[in-house]
Formats: C-alpha cells, sequence, structure tokens
C-alpha cells in the first residue's frame, strides 16, 4: 500500500473496518476491525473456498438443527477474521429477532458462548443488533453484563440517541441507504457535504461528542469513497473491499472532516427519549422508519436463504 495512499491518509484521522467476510479482503486491506452480517456470511457460505468452514460448522455445532449450524458458522467465521484484524469482529443476531428483546439477549449470549468456547474474549466481539427498541433494550441488559453491542440499520437521530442513553458501545449509521432514499424521493444526485447520509452521521457525531456519550459511531454502507472522505474524523467507518481498493489506489490527501472542537461547537439540544417518544421521533422520519424495515426484511430474507443452504448439505 502506498505511504501517501487515500486510504492511509484516512487512518490518521478514523479506524477502518473492513465490511466484509471475504478473509483475502481482510489481509489485503489491514483495517483494525472487520463487519460481517447474514448478506456477507450468506454471499461467502456461496463460495467454494469456503466450503471447509461451512463442513465445518455442520460437523461441529452442537446439534444437527439449522439454527445451531448457522450459530457455529457465524462464529467459524468470526473466528478466522479475529486471526487477521487486531481488534474486533461484528457478529449479527438474526434478523428475525428484531422485534424479540428476550430471543435477542438470549441468542447474543449464546454467540458470546461459542466464542468463550473457542478461546476468545468477549471483548474482541461486537454482538450486532438492529436499532428497533426492542433491539436497543436488548443491547442495554447485555450490555451491563460486559457483552459489547453494535447497533446496526441505524437511519436516524432517535434511534442514535436511544443507542447512546442504553450506553451500547457502538452504533452503525448507514449513509449509503440513507443517499439512496432521498436520492429516489428528490431525483438529486447528492455529493460531498451535501449527501443526506453525511448530513445526518456528521448531526449524530457532533450530538455525542457535544454531550459526552461515550458510544462510538461508525458510518457504514458507503457507495462512493466520496461519502468516506466527508466522513474522515469519524470514530470509525467500516468499508466494502472495492472502496478499500479505491482509496488504496488513490493519492488524494484526505482532511479531517469531524472533530469534537467543531461538535462542542454546533447548535445541538439534548433530547431525551422514553418508548412513547422514541416510537413517535421515529416514526416522524419517512425514511428511516422504511430504510430500517426494509433492511429487517433484507436480512431476515438471507437468513432464510442461509437456511436453506444449510438444510441441503444435511
Amino acid at each position: 500500500m502506498s505511504d501517501t495512499s487515500s486510504l492511509n491518509s484516512l487512518k490518521k484521522y478514523t479506524t477502518i473496518v473492513a465490511d466484509t467476510g471475504d478473509f483475502e479482503s481482510i489481509k489485503q486491506y489491514q483495517p483494525q476491525d472487520a463487519t460481517t452480517n447474514p448478506s456477507l456470511i450468506l454471499k461467502a457460505a456461496l463460495q467454494d473456498e469456503y466450503q471447509h468452514i461451512v463442513e465445518k460448522a455442520i460437523s461441529s455445532a452442537s446439534a444437527k438443527t439449522t439454527e445451531a449450524v448457522i450459530d457455529q458458522l457465524l462464529v467459524l467465521f468470526g473466528l478466522e477474521i479475529l486471526k487477521i484484524v487486531p481488534g474486533r469482529v461484528s457478529t449479527e443476531v438474526d434478523a428475525r429477532l428484531s422485534f424479540d428483546t428476550a430471543g435477542t439477549i438470549s441468542k447474543a449470549k449464546e454467540i458470546i458462548a461459542l466464542y468463550e468456547a473457542n478461546g476468545v474474549s468477549k471483548d474482541r466481539v461486537l454482538i450486532k443488533i438492529a436499532s428497533t427498541w426492542e433491539g436497543i433494550k436488548a443491547a442495554e441488559a447485555i450490555e451491563k453484563e460486559g457483552i459489547k453491542c453494535n447497533l446496526t440499520l441505524l437511519f436516524s437521530k432517535a434511534q442514535a440517541i436511544a443507542c447512546a442513553e442504553a450506553n451500547v458501545q457502538l452504533i452503525s449509521p448507514f449513509v449509503g441507504r440513507i443517499y439512496d432514499w432521498y436520492k429516489k424521493d428528490t431525483g438529486i444526485d447528492y455529493t460531498g457535504a451535501e449527501d443526506p447520509g453525511v448530513i445526518s452521521v456528521t448531526d449524530i457525531y457532533n450530538y455525542y461528542k457535544k454531550f459526552g456519550y461515550k458510544t462510538e459511531v461508525m458510518g457504514a454502507s458507503f457507495r462512493n469513497s466520496s461519502q468516506i472522505t466527508e466522513l474522515a474524523g469519524c470514530d470509525l467507518l467500516t468499508i466494502s473491499p472495492g472502496l478499500l481498493d479505491e482509496l488504496q489506489n488513490s493519492d488524494a490527501e484526505v482532511t479531517q472532516k469531524l472533530n469534537e472542537a467543531d461538535a462542542n461547537a454546533s447548535n445541538q439540544e439534548k433530547i431525551t427519549l422514553n418508548e412513547a417518544d422514541f416510537r413517535f421521533m421515529f416514526n416522524q422520519d419517512a425514511m428511516a422508519t422504511e430504510k430500517t424495515a426494509e433492511g429487517i426484511r433484507g436480512f431476515s430474507a438471507d437468513i432464510d436463504k442461509l437456511e436453506a443452504l444449510i438444510s441441503s448439505k444435511f
């Protein structure tokens, strides 16, 4: 990697996370952490080079059920990733539990137990949970037990505030999907600082820093490198291999866009949300409600496909 690459320049201001289940990509770009989701695991599980992991998941699962095998598969991918990255891996709870607080808590503990059985401390794992009210409450409960969470499918300030008040470890606002919605709604191809996804994450970052929240902000779901460089200075950014490659092969200098000084000077008002307040504030954001629901449906569909794949191998 060039010492003057945009990727190296970005690393001065932001922790880089690889958004992939592909081990070779992770090795190539040397990120601190890596994130996975059902769609990425499904994509990897369909590739010939990872069939040995699928077979190992089937042979080593605690029970010969698709649920047990998929849990094992998620953890086996996570274990391989943790051999490459020095930091953490994010492993996602079944999206079909997005409105089930107790079910999410139970599944998160099962996933952590599988990691610990393989000698991995829970400090190196982030449990990914959808940013529904039920998901946020599940995360709040397990954070108190030392299980760190990554709240995903996050599209609104209401979700971000509720996550911060729940003391979750990290949130993943979806920059690209916010952009997608506004581009479709308005017909405008937003660029740079005018991108609605960039504006949303900047606003959340400023809110967190101004009011001293410890929850980390990790921009996610990027459509182009401009969205990434406009968020230089964000705590973390999780980036797909294609965009990591683009940044690695660019020598354009990246300058810091987000910082605590600007956050402290920003025009933000403190908001506290109970369940009713959260649901109303969230409901008023058509983009966020639509994209959250769409994301849950998409991840749930990919879990269904993963179950069908596993079942076909029994």
